[in-house]
């Protein structure tokens, strides 16, 4: 793929399956999916600790976080960058102790800079007892690539986090994950009594999803000299997929403008009541790149949103392969059958971008089942050989949004 640096692993955990660990594309950096085990190997008795004692030591969560942030800040390293040019963070976790020594690890590792982040809970991650999936987007030190931080009045940082709200970085804005808090708690103003509750006007997720747009994202597109026609992509968690469709309709009420949208169920959230979290990109209203709407041929309802490019890079929605016919479920893998079709529709959203192959630079794979990824994994082979799978798989509260689904895939793609 041309422009394309993999840093892969022939055989992940000691499978047959090639995993891209990093990809760098012109001057982005993709760290994708990292979990506390050695990639070639498995096992990594610095994680596990003594098999006669696996608790001795210092706690198990801080050793898996420890170990994700050495290997990222010597990958960072050995591409020719570090933390300090990081534009974005995204971390899962299946229970929320893991989120306290995780981010004590980070604030460690990152000093007095932590990009935009999202953290969210979900029901479990690739490696079954793993409590911390990471996966990071950086940028080679260069002229015209510097990180502006901004912290807008209007935006609040969480205690304990410590990251920056969003960043400028050449073109583009990246807002962490909001939320309709403050600093500590949910914000006053979408609060509801207990009494009333349930009782009258809109839900928690429709109040909580015009605050973050009003309150929070507008805000931090503005101090980034940014507005709303020039959005690309936005990640929007909820508890279920049943709320999908109010978070949808109170964000198209108030963002009319084409938008790459990917909506996932979250099994957990950073603030008590606390019911959405919705992450940003977008362009500088200034910039040199410009928004491009791709025209792709595509099934009706594979997508909550629009598939867009801004340059060399291109973002695809969401991409919703529904349940087929099961009574042939001796003959293939329902998650091989539907990830077929999401990678053949990655495909036309690069190939309407000019893009001669698929190009995935960064694959995030929201599973109604982790353990059918093997499913998803024999998709890509079939289409790509023994190219390396720069995935991250994560397995969300059931069920998927499409009715049958086995996933829910999330490119970004490459497109010089």
């Amino acid at each position: 793929m041309a422009g394309i640096v993999v840093r892969a692993v022939d055989h992940l955990a000691g499978s047959g399956v090639a995993y891209a660990y990093a990809v760098q594309a012109g001057p982005w950096l993709f760290l994708t999916g990292h979990e506390a085990f050695d990639f070639a190997a498995g096992g990594a008795p610095e994680v596990e600790g003594a098999p006669e004692f696996p608790s001795y030591g210092a706690p198990s969560l801080k050793r898996e976080a420890q170990y994700i942030l050495a290997r990222m800040r010597k990958t960072l390293a050995d591409l020719g960058s570090d933390f300090r040019h990081s534009v974005r963070v995204d971390q899962y976790y299946p229970v929320y102790e893991a989120v306290r020594a995780y981010q004590l690890a980070r604030h460690g590792e990152f000093g007095d800079y932590i990009p935009p982040s999202t953290s969210v809970l979900m029901e479990r991650l690739f490696k079954r007892d793993s409590h911390i999936s990471m996966s990071l987007i950086a940028v080679l030190p260069q002229a015209g690539y510097e990180i502006g931080k901004l912290y807008p009045k209007e935006v609040p940082v969480p205690v304990g986090s410590f990251f920056v709200p969003a960043i400028t970085c050449n073109d583009f804005v990246f807002v962490a994950g909001q939320m309709a808090s403050d600093e500590n708690a949910l914000d006053a103003a979408v609060r509801l009594p207990k009494e009333t509750r349930n009782w009258g006007g809109p839900n928690a997720v429709r109040r909580q999803t015009e605050f973050i747009i009003r309150k929070r994202l507008e805000p931090a597109l503005k101090a980034g000299d940014s507005s709303w026609q020039n959005v690309l992509k936005a990640q929007i968690y909820v508890p279920s997929a049943a709320d999908i469709p109010d978070a949808l309709d109170v964000w198209r009420e108030h963002v009319p403008h084409a938008c790459a949208i990917t909506a996932s169920p979250t099994k957990g959230f950073g603030f008590v009541d606390g019911v959405v979290e919705i992450n940003l990109l977008a362009l500088r209203d200034g910039a040199k790149r410009r928004k491009e709407v791709l025209k792709v041929d595509l099934p009706p309802m594979t997508s909550f949103g629009a598939h867009l490019r801004a340059g060399e890079l291109v973002f695809a929605s969401g991409l919703m392969p529904r349940g087929g016919d099961d009574r042939y479920d001796a003959l293939a893998h329902p998650a091989q059958v539907q990830a077929r079709s999401a990678l053949e529709w990655a495909e036309r959203v690069a190939n309407a971008a000019g893009a001669s192959g698929p190009n995935i630079v960064r694959a995030q794979w929201f599973m109604a089942d982790a353990t059918q990824f093997a499913g998803v994994q024999l998709a890509w082979a079939s289409r790509y050989g023994n190219a390396p799978h720069p995935f991250v798989c994560v397995q969300p509260p059931a069920p998927l949004p499409a009715p049958g689904a086995a996933l829910t895939a999330d490119f970004w793609i490459y497109a010089p």
